[in-house]
């Protein structure tokens, strides 16, 4: 199983930039999905995460402004960031918590970062 992500880069202050990140591989399934982000000297935190069923949940620093969704056909999570800032810049990483069919075990798996930089 791998996850890749795509879509991050430069905008301004303001602007917007989706994110997506789509699992391969074969034999499982998916519970939840998600984003997290990390800058230099500080933790990865949760951005925002999508349960299998569709519930949500977003750091109180991007409510209103970001948007998780997920399409389970193509086992793909989206991130549509609007209203940027500054303060947005970081390294974004998904996860997912996938289980293994044969195993009936979750892992999570990460995938690798894609940088956004919010600058004028």
């Amino acid at each position: 199983v791998q996850l890749q992500a795509f879509g991050g880069g430069l905008v301004q202050p303001g602007g917007s930039l989706r994110l997506s990140c789509a699992a391969s591989g074969s034999g499982f399934s998916i519970n939840t999905m998600g984003w997290y982000r990390q800058t230099p000297g500080k933790q990865r935190e949760l951005v925002a995460a999508i349960a299998d069923g569709g519930s949500t949940n977003y750091a109180d620093s991007v409510k209103g402004r970001f948007t998780v969704s997920r399409d389970n056909a193509k086992k793909t999570v989206y991130l549509q960031m609007n209203s940027l800032k500054p303060e947005d810049t970081a390294v974004y990483y998904c996860n997912a918590d996938i289980v293994i069919t044969w195993q009936l075990r979750t892992y999570t798996y990460w995938g690798q970062g894609t940088k956004v930089t919010v600058s004028s």
